[in-house]
């Protein structure tokens, strides 16, 4: 099938503006895709174990991993031992674990090692978040390497809502430093802050990428697309407000989109002059 032709049907279910954009962003000369994975790549589901990105996702992802000048990494809040087991893309993509506190680069993982006061934080953090998980139905605590996330997404209404209070004022008694995220049915207590934001200036600067893609689908991803510039492409999965360009309505959508992108981006290989 012809360059023109595979473009064609790629882009045949997005927009006509979306399209466009990634038509320039396509042609930069060193691209970062940076993608979240739940909600983003794969659909949310009821045990995080079992999420695994959409084939199509995984068929798009691979495309880019393939071409030149062109970087792709997850950012998560997902501890990385647990993105590692759930995205195993290998070793070509980078990885951002619990918001960017732990990376998977080229080089040696970097070690989060935490200091005593951060320690006798996370022991405090441990106490009070099982001592209230403990009261309500459906409220899961999951250990991250730097704090803990409150999941409620199975929990009913008021339990949730009690979760939420609860954490959140407790934790502002016993340990008024710690950093706190919500999501979608979950809130994040950590002892070191930082964001995917933080971390996709990192990525920038390491991938020395001209242009970055990012896509992701939570209230944490905002501070990601905050983080993008004129030249960047910041892509919403699902509902929400956002400081995105552009939106999709969820996982098939943006796997969709990355296979356009994936094309777009073979063509402008393929047209550009030989230097050799």
């Amino acid at each position: 099938m012809a360059i023109d032709d595979r473009v064609g049907q790629a882009g045949s279910g997005v927009r006509r503006d979306l399209r466009d954009a990634l038509a320039v962003l396509a042609a930069t000369p060193r691209l970062l895709v940076a993608l979240d994975f739940d909600g983003t790549l794969a659909p949310v589901v009821d045990d995080p174990e079992k999420a695994r990105a959409t084939p199509e996702a995984s068929r798009a992802v691979e495309r880019l991993i393939a071409l030149a000048d062109t970087r792709v990494a997850l950012v998560s809040g997902r501890a990385l031992k647990d993105l590692e087991q759930v995205a195993p893309f290998g070793d070509e993509v980078l990885l951002v674990g619990s918001h960017g506190i732990e990376l998977r680069l080229d080089e040696a993982d970097d070690v989060l090692a935490l200091d005593a006061d951060e320690r006798q934080q996370l022991g405090v953090l441990e106490q009070v978040l099982d001592q209230m998980a403990g009261t309500l139905d459906s409220v899961w605590i999951e250990p991250k390497p730097a704090g803990f996330a409150v999941h409620t997404r199975l929990a009913s209404e008021r339990h949730s809502r009690v979760a939420h209070l609860v954490a959140i004022n407790e934790l502002k008694a016993e340990a008024p430093d710690a950093t706190v995220r919500l999501g979608k049915d979950v809130i994040e207590f950590s002892v070191r802050s930082t964001t995917k934001g933080e971390a996709v200036e990192h990525l920038r600067r390491y991938t020395h990428a001209s242009a970055v893609f990012y896509a992701g689908d939570d209230v944490t991803d905002e501070d990601a697309f905050v983080a993008l510039t004129a030249d960047d492409l910041g892509l919403k999965s699902g509902v929400g407000p956002t400081a995105a360009d552009h939106r999709v309505a969820g996982p098939a959508e943006v796997a969709s989109v990355l296979s356009l992108l994936a094309t777009l981006r073979e063509a402008h290989a393929a047209d550009a002059p030989d230097t050799n």
